[in-house]
């Protein structure tokens, strides 16, 4: 009898402290919006941690070079550049310079934005750039601000510059080649960000492909399945308003609104970060949003069987042809 009261002391001491963990958790991140902040963006995971972000090629990607740009001043932003899969013998031993005049050459670019957490040489990143470039692409890619190896402090507004930065830096050097903005997961937020941005400056691009999106950040906390206070008293307060104050929005049901160029949403069924329905609900928005009257929109699912989940679309064998 000592022993089992012994035991349950311990595991109700335990489970009250416990309890007093959860309950205080909410106030902390109130008091402290900056620590909200860091669990959307998550850009101090580093995964797979130990590659060096110098050397592409250690990740398969013998025709890839790595660039540093200089969006503003103290910060630098390290960005990826893989030519299309044809020009791969030629791409071999060449410089900066010869990657960069490539960007001319008769091959469409895709400007790739990744989702939180990890850097560009994240594993499913890396097969998307190597499907991509088999498919005749100039994939562009870079780390924001405060990820990977890139300098700078993470923001949205920081995180949008970087990608129009990166963009006017692909028009500057591609003449007439077709260039198309590929948003990723929280990289959707950024996509949208970047085409209403050029789509107010008239100067839009080609298409605009987002994959696993979400409607916005608010919904997105409130749907994401990890959420484990989202039946909390005051969720919204709690949890929610603070990623507001931190300047956090990515409003993709409100860009849609203000974007004028091709639309093409990938999203699977299965998806356990970015559930389904918030791609089909932003594709509900678009497709009536009179900004895309005169451009196709389209939605592509994936059935859960195929098992795709939340980032590896690139391997299905309808990728071409959704693409072309």
């Amino acid at each position: 009898l000592y022993r089992r009261y012994r035991l349950w002391f311990r595991l109700r001491k335990l489970v009250l402290w416990l309890l007093g963990v959860y309950i205080a958790i909410p106030f902390l991140v109130k008091l402290c919006p900056g620590i909200q902040a860091k669990l959307v963006f998550l850009n101090f995971v580093r995964v797979p941690y130990f590659i060096d972000l110098k050397r592409p090629q250690d990740q398969g990607l013998n025709h890839t070079c790595n660039y540093y740009l200089q969006p503003e001043e103290d910060v630098t932003i390290g960005v990826w550049h893989t030519v299309p899969a044809a020009l791969w013998k030629n791409a071999r031993g060449k410089d900066q310079l010869w990657f960069e005049e490539a960007l001319g050459s008769s091959h469409p670019v895709i400007l790739y934005l990744h989702g939180n957490a990890g850097t560009r040489g994240g594993d499913h990143r890396v097969e998307l750039y190597k499907v991509l470039s088999s498919l005749g692409y100039h994939v562009v890619t870079f780390d924001y601000r405060g990820w990977g190896d890139s300098i700078g402090s993470p923001s949205e507004r920081g995180m949008t510059y970087d990608a129009l930065h990166v963009f006017d830096w692909i028009k500057a050097r591609s003449g007439d080649n077709p260039v198309y903005i590929w948003g990723h997961s929280l990289g959707t937020g950024v996509a949208t960000n970047l085409v209403r941005r050029l789509c107010e400056r008239e100067t839009p691009p080609d298409a605009l492909i987002l994959e696993s999106p979400f409607t916005n950040i608010r919904e997105e906390a409130r749907s994401h399945p990890f959420s484990i206070y989202r039946y909390f008293p005051g969720f919204d307060w709690f949890f929610l308003d603070p990623i507001t104050t931190s300047g956090i929005k990515f409003a993709n049901d409100e860009n849609v609104k203000y974007i004028s160029c091709s639309l093409l949403i990938l999203h699977a069924e299965d998806d356990p970060v970015v559930p389904f329905h918030l791609g089909k609900k932003l594709y509900n928005i678009a497709a009536t949003s009179r900004s895309f009257r005169d451009y196709k929109v389209q939605f592509v699912p994936f059935h859960t069987d195929l098992g795709y989940r939340h980032k590896y679309i690139y391997r299905s064998p309808e990728l071409p042809r959704i693409l072309r």
